[in-house]
């Protein structure tokens, strides 16, 4: 596995129903997790979500993948350079 990077995951859920899986993903890889913030808007009826990540760079793309797949979810990494 190759060296661990920090980085942030942002998420926006536009549908409510899709949070048990977004924290079942979460739960899945917490070993990697240094801290998450969640903000739900609901004026505009989306839910924000910053999880900040220390992992291998596969371990971070796959995550990611793996949420902005559900419909109504959209995920992007911001990756540190160290």
């Amino acid at each position: 596995m190759s060296e661990k990077r920090l980085a942030v995951i942002s998420i926006i859920a536009e549908k409510r129903d899709r949070s048990a899986e977004i924290n079942s993903l979460l739960s899945a890889y917490g070993e990697y997790m240094v801290g998450r913030l969640g903000i739900p808007y609901r004026e505009k009826s989306v839910y924000v979500l910053s999880v900040v990540i220390d992992a291998p760079a596969e371990v971070i793309n796959t995550l990611t993948g793996k949420i902005g797949m559900l419909e109504g979810v959209t995920a992007k990494t911001l990756m540190s350079r160290i």
